[in-house]
């Protein structure tokens, strides 16, 4: 039956995993965290898995994929990551064929591929979560007999992740329409409140989870703190000029980007600005020069990054304060990926994080949601048309729409996106603004995270890993706060708390949450509806403020 995949359930014995790895990708040397990722995946079960860049994730759809009979699903969300895929596939030795469906290939290279996928000389596909939103699409890849729905990124779909993209909402509902083949989820750094909603989001069922060791302890990790900005501008300065290189300089707006690129430059290294306001000609020609070595240091927002598989950057320093641990992390693991010496440093000014909270709170108000849902009706429209209709942006109708859609007030159809029957118009716009007062609450709370994590005396490791729920039994040796020694007198006392990381607790008025970190004297916990709190230890288990379970 077309859309659905005829693959018989079968569990693949280790020694079959480990002969198609070696002959087939020149892969000889799979750790045992990739077999049994394979294996699973292979079997017809639901997986995510949460490994560091460079740890071998990609293998794990590609031998999975071989080993099912059909089609298997690649969804990336930039057009350099799914190149840089075909290219490993197209160096090993005998892999199956993949193609690519993109904005960037040619409607007779597009023609083609489909052509090769009917035809079945093609095992994978990759293409962008935007091009699902696109019902052609989906319809044709119905008809495929699909194997395996590899979702990269997949922390993109967790509307309070760090790199939240809306088109990743709809890939439940693709899987769907494609017969419900096996999902597998992977993401190089997820805490475990993302983790459940990547796979509440996609409909996980039962999944096989593999977190792997998300650490680079060849990073020495510091935090500088300073008074005034043009005092931290000059140490930031002197320091990115006295490293070694290459290395990456992070900002959190384009204008530093370019001042700190221009001094750069003025002391010798050759350095150049990213950022989303550069021509894409222009980004393109700085990605390359980067990945050649031809540049020393790259000054950068939060643009560039994703993708960027480059194993001797020497340093990530920040200039500023990113939006989150989970974006600082994803950031500083671009360094030190060929386990040589590499240096992370944050520097930091409490009044930074003003500008964070700026950026936290730039959210639709309920003009905005009446004025589209005037342009809306029961009957499915396309976003382009609403935005024509609505005199918004495209961007903000398609920002508003994931609100509707989250809060039940419109729903998506392979003809576009109609409001609910008899919906009560005021009664939507309250429901949507509650969730952006939510989800408000939560982006402050997650700057707190990064207040915590400048300001802590605790090992820095050991606070950022308990982020992403991996102990760390002792302080690394390898942070400023470990130097200090301040970091051992922080241990004794986070190995007295009343609860570990990652336990589910629940507060009278808060409800259910999770321990994210304990720090010192203090707790972090995430509550679904409120984010990130900390609480004091001392009052915790005074007042009996949380319960286990």
């Amino acid at each position: 039956m077309p859309g659905r995949s005829t693959s018989a359930p079968f569990t693949p014995d280790r020694a079959e995993v480990e002969r198609v790895a070696a002959e087939r990708f020149g892969l000889t040397q799979l750790r045992p965290a990739q077999l049994d990722a394979i294996e699973a995946a292979a079997a017809g079960r639901d997986v995510m898995v949460v490994w560091a860049t460079g740890s071998g994730k990609s293998a794990v759809y590609q031998v999975a994929a071989a080993l099912r009979p059909g089609v298997t699903v690649v969804v990336s969300p930039l057009i350099a990551l799914q190149e840089d895929q075909l290219a490993g596939l197209e160096h090993a030795p005998d892999a199956p064929v993949a193609v690519a469906l993109n904005s960037g290939r040619g409607e007779r290279a597009r023609d083609e591929a489909w052509r090769r996928l009917r035809d079945g000389e093609a095992t994978y596909v990759l293409l962008a979560p935007e091009q699902l939103a696109n019902d052609e699409v989906v319809a044709e890849l119905a008809e495929l007999d699909i194997a395996l729905l590899a979702v990269d990124e997949a922390h993109c779909i967790a509307s309070w992740g760090h790199d939240f993209r809306p088109d990743y909402l709809g890939l439940g509902e693709v899987a769907a329409r494609l017969g419900r083949p096996p999902i597998l989820a992977l993401t190089a750094t997820a805490s475990t409140p993302v983790r459940e909603e990547i796979s509440a989001r996609l409909g996980l069922d039962d999944p096989s989870v593999h977190i792997g060791d998300v650490d680079r302890p060849s990073i020495s990790l510091g935090v500088r703190r300073h008074g005034d900005d043009r005092e931290k501008r000059a140490a930031v300065i002197d320091e990115v000029a006295s490293l070694p290189v290459p290395g990456l300089l992070y900002t959190s707006t384009r204008r530093s980007a370019e001042l700190y690129a221009e001094e750069l430059i003025e002391r010798g290294r050759r350095a150049r600005a990213y950022h989303a306001g550069l021509p894409a000609r222009e980004r393109a020609e700085v990605h390359r020069q980067f990945l050649c070595d031809e540049l020393d240091v790259v000054v950068a927002t939060s643009a560039f990054g994703m993708g960027i598989d480059k194993e001797n950057v020497r340093f990530v320093i920040h200039a500023d304060v990113p939006e989150s641990i989970d974006a600082y992390f994803q950031e500083l693991g671009r360094a030190g990926r060929d386990g040589e010496e590499a240096h992370g440093t944050l520097h930091y000014r409490s009044e930074d994080l003003a500008l964070r909270r700026y950026f936290a709170t730039k959210n639709p108000d309920a003009a905005e949601l009446s004025t589209l849902m005037r342009a809306m009706s029961t009957r499915a429209r396309t976003k382009s048309a609403l935005a024509k209709d609505s005199g918004l942006s495209p961007r903000r109708v398609t920002g508003l729409l994931t609100l509707l859609v989250d809060t039940g007030s419109a729903r998506t159809s392979k003809s576009g996106v109609s409001l609910r029957r008899n919906l009560d118009e005021r009664a939507a716009v309250k429901a949507a603004l509650e969730r952006v007062e939510e989800r408000e609450r939560i982006e402050r709370s997650r700057i707190e995270t990064m207040r915590e994590y400048a300001e802590t005396r605790r090992c820095r490791r050991q606070v950022l890993l308990g982020y992403f729920g991996q102990e760390l039994d002792e302080p690394c040796g390898n942070c400023d706060t470990c130097a200090s020694g301040s970091a051992e007198a922080g241990a004794r006392a986070a190995a007295s708390a009343p609860f570990d990381v990652d336990e589910k607790v629940s507060h009278r008025e808060w409800g259910a949450g999770t321990v994210v970190s304990i720090d010192d004297d203090r707790m972090r916990v995430f509550f679904e509806s409120e984010g990130y709190k900390v609480l004091s230890l001392e009052i915790v288990e005074r007042e009996h403020l949380l319960k286990a379970g």
